[in-house]
């Protein structure tokens, strides 16, 4: 299936350098949620984000014939995502806004409501261990996991989005499963990978 969808991406992505006006409606539909999602956990104004994303849009239809040929689009869109809002945050404060002020926010314990709702009761009591254990972590390993498990981004790609080393980003991302793992019983932590993938899909 992810080799499918790796496929459709990048067919989709030649038909964007292309200008083919359908695979940009396409391209919207795949992608509008997931980058309104992202920049609503760094701010609340959904006017500030739906502006971002037309721009986003707007930007690639413009400048479709520049755009590199070999490129994760998942990757691409979110990393251009925080660029136009962290600018527009910027204008929108009035003041100097360094990318370190861009604070990551989630509740994950109140948007794993609908993962519990529908797992087993063992997975349920799990799922909510695991959402406490994320709302405990500092707001930069918090995003660094949400783009790795929720996202599927690389740790070269999550560095290049967060402007951080790719050694800082996988020191980071250790030091918070590491205190995650240790929050479970054995048999939790020895699937956490499993456990932590599931409860992403279901956010």
């Amino acid at each position: 299936m992810e080799n499918i969808q790796v496929v459709n991406e990048n067919t989709l992505w030649k038909s964007i350098i292309a200008g083919e006006q359908p695979a940009f409606k396409m391209l919207y539909e795949a992608y509008a949620d997931l980058l309104f999602a992202y920049a609503n956990r760094y701010t609340k104004d959904k006017e500030i984000i739906l502006d971002c994303i037309h721009d986003l849009f707007i930007d690639l239809h413009t400048w479709h014939r520049n755009l590199a040929a070999e490129v994760n689009v998942r990757y691409y869109l979110l990393s251009s995502m925080r660029r136009k809002l962290h600018t527009a945050l910027k204008k929108a404060s009035r003041t100097s806004l360094r990318g370190d002020m861009m604070q990551f926010s989630v509740d994950f314990e109140t948007e794993s409501v609908q993962a519990v709702i529908i797992a087993s009761e063992q997975e349920q009591q799990l799922y909510q261990q695991l959402a406490k254990q994320l709302n405990q972590l500092p707001a930069r390993q918090k995003e660094i996991i949400y783009l790795k498990y929720h996202c599927d981004l690389s740790y070269e790609e999550i560095a290049a989005i967060m402007q951080i080393s790719v050694p800082t980003c996988r020191t980071l991302t250790y030091r918070a499963v590491k205190q995650m793992r240790q929050a479970l019983d054995a048999s939790a932590a020895t699937a956490f990978s499993i456990i932590i993938g599931q409860f992403f899909r279901h956010l």
